[in-house]
């Protein structure tokens, strides 16, 4: 079954792959930090407090959130990820971005020249239609599509 839904582009392009969903706020900082100072190959989720992603590999997933928490570093971290080639290919807020993921997405495009396909404002319905593993597809206009078993 798929669903579409609509919502703001903040970084457009088109991408498609495998979901990993948070329905908590997604503390960047503390879900990618371990992994990337650890120079591993791919960066999982190493935050215990998000039980949704805690373990799920991160790197090129799209991962689908409400909105990004914690630490003013976790723009960095993203930016981070990005410039090692290892951050998620996708943010897909169902709020509207915060300024930790707005930070992080815009550093990595203008200091790394990568881009984290970041749309947002896709509403709760988004999150409720998404679960971990399923296939998500997003084009540049802001469209994205949740397709499910």
């Amino acid at each position: 079954m798929k669903k579409t839904f609509k919502g703001r582009p903040v970084v457009p392009g088109a991408v498609r792959g495998e979901a990993v969903v948070s329905r908590q706020g997604f503390n960047i900082l503390a879900s990618m930090q371990r992994d990337l100072m650890g120079k591993k190959a791919e960066v999982r989720c190493s935050d215990q407090n998000n039980p949704d992603a805690f373990g799920r590999a991160l790197s090129g997933r799209v991962l689908c959130l409400p909105r990004t928490i914690g630490s003013t570093t976790g723009g960095m971290v993203l930016q981070a990820a990005a410039a090692l080639g290892k951050a998620p290919a996708a943010l897909l807020f169902s709020e509207p971005i915060d300024s930790l993921a707005a930070g992080g997405v815009i550093l990595a495009k203008v200091w790394n020249g990568r881009d984290i396909v970041t749309v947002d404002g896709l509403g709760d319905e988004f999150l409720a239609a998404a679960s971990n593993g399923c296939a998500v597809s997003v084009s540049p206009d802001g469209e994205v599509t949740v397709e499910t078993a």
